[in-house]
């Protein structure tokens, strides 16, 4: 493929949005988070230069935020020169007509081991706080704030939506649960 080729594949779904009928911002804000709080696990990719990393990570949805804890390992690497991050949350595929899954893109922010937002991460996923300060070493918690979500949820069709829908940061909503 040529450059055109690769640029034209990559519009593909920016013409069909453009076309499509659109959710509110505050409804689709609101199934957006229904479908993360329904599910705990992601995929998140890191990177940096040619390095890229894709870890299956238990995530927790709180104040606008996915929090994961974790012991460390390569997608460090990427973190280390590069915050922007990407994570997918979906379902089983099962055909075309029956479509769940979510693409994340953000920023990703290390929290500062007992910190006070670290503290209260701990306690919303009801880890005891004495119990991480007795390993050996401690565990890190990453914070990605969404920058833009898409959503690719089949059962919108029925309400004369696309399937596809599109939240961006600094869009008109006002759920932060």
């Amino acid at each position: 493929m040529k450059h055109e080729d690769y640029m034209h594949a990559a519009a593909y779904w920016d013409e069909k949005d453009a076309a499509g009928v659109k959710m509110e911002p505050g409804a689709l804000r609101e199934a957006i988070e229904d479908f993360i709080r329904s599910h705990n696990t992601c995929a998140l990719a890191t990177g940096s230069g040619d390095y890229v990393r894709v870890t299956p990570i238990e995530y927790a949805w709180r104040g606008g935020a996915f929090w994961m804890f974790t012991e460390g390992g390569h997608k460090f690497i990427g973190l280390e020169k590069n915050k922007a991050v990407a994570l997918a949350v979906y379902e089983p595929y099962s055909g075309f007509g029956a479509v769940h899954g979510l693409q994340v893109q953000g920023t990703a922010e290390l929290i500062e081991p007992f910190s006070a937002p670290y503290i209260e991460a701990a306690e919303f996923k009801k880890i005891p706080v004495e119990a991480l300060k007795k390993l050996p070493e401690p565990m890190h918690l990453l914070k990605v704030l969404p920058e833009e979500m898409t959503y690719l949820n089949s059962d919108f069709r029925k309400d004369g939506y696309n399937s596809r829908q599109t939240w961006k940061k600094g869009c008109s909503d006002d759920s932060r649960k």
